[in-house]
């Protein structure tokens, strides 16, 4: 796995910013804070690409003879994500989706190896640690996976046990709220105290849904205009200005 790379010291005193000051509202009242995981925390098919895992799930299909379960478009789709759940759609809880997801769960444990840390995630995850704030991963990964990924960056003990990930039933992935209130329910956790970040539309519903505040990650301007359109109010392109105002208030905190 790539380890971060060098990064300039973001706890540097600077003049406060309207991002800043954004970023401050959302912050310093944050007693728990959600992290989806692919993307906030890392590239998760980084190096081993999501587009082939589509493309062999839908060979798989036509191996069953199941070709005629797919849209066109599905059938070109290649995000496997959009694979599953389009077969969920026309099955639902069939023994094709429990093997379908537990393929797809052998790839995302495959992708693990090659996985790119999104930059500054490793430093905002532990200064949020030492924050005394409580952390989870709120994801529509398989949570063994994503344990994989924190177990080797040693942040593990910064998220265990709260990592809430994809089920069986493929009906509670986001934008369904179910793991965000998971989260909030084993934390006993006021959503007016927690703040989510994730990097797609169904974070930003799901977060929404649930009542609790949401920082959306952009790592493109692709990603950016869907969060806004689905009427996130506040996206960074990185999370330095994260770190760096987390870090401004800390003699603050709690």
């Amino acid at each position: 796995m790539t380890p971060d790379s060098t990064q300039p010291d973001a706890s540097a005193t600077e003049p406060a910013t309207d991002e800043s000051e954004e970023l401050r509202v959302l912050i310093e009242d944050a007693q728990c804070v959600l992290f989806d995981f692919d993307g906030p925390i890392c590239r998760l098919f980084a190096g081993h690409s999501a587009g082939k895992v589509a493309e062999e799930q839908v060979r798989w299909l036509e191996e069953q003879g199941l070709h005629g379960l797919l849209e066109s478009g599905v059938r070109d789709e290649a995000d496997p994500y959009v694979v599953l759940r389009a077969v969920d759609e026309r099955h639902p809880d069939s023994d094709l989706v429990v093997e379908l997801e537990a393929r797809l769960t052998r790839e995302e444990q495959k992708a693990v190896p090659s996985a790119w840390p999104t930059p500054y995630a490793d430093a905002l995850v532990r200064t949020w640690t030492a924050t005394g704030a409580r952390l989870a991963v709120t994801t529509n990964n398989s949570p063994g996976p994503v344990a994989g990924y924190l177990a080797d960056r040693g942040l593990i003990d910064c998220f265990a046990p709260r990592i809430y990930g994809r089920t069986q039933d493929l009906h509670l992935l986001k934008p369904d709220p179910y793991c965000v209130n998971r989260a909030l329910t084993a934390m006993g956790a006021d959503p007016a105290r927690a703040l989510m970040i994730g990097d797609a539309a169904s974070d930003y519903q799901a977060a929404t849904a649930a009542g609790v505040r949401f920082l959306g990650y952009a790592r493109n301007a692709r990603k950016e205009a869907a969060l806004r359109r689905a009427g996130a109010a506040h996206v960074v392109d990185s999370l330095e200005p994260v770190l760096r105002t987390l870090r401004r208030e800390m003699p603050r905190g709690r």
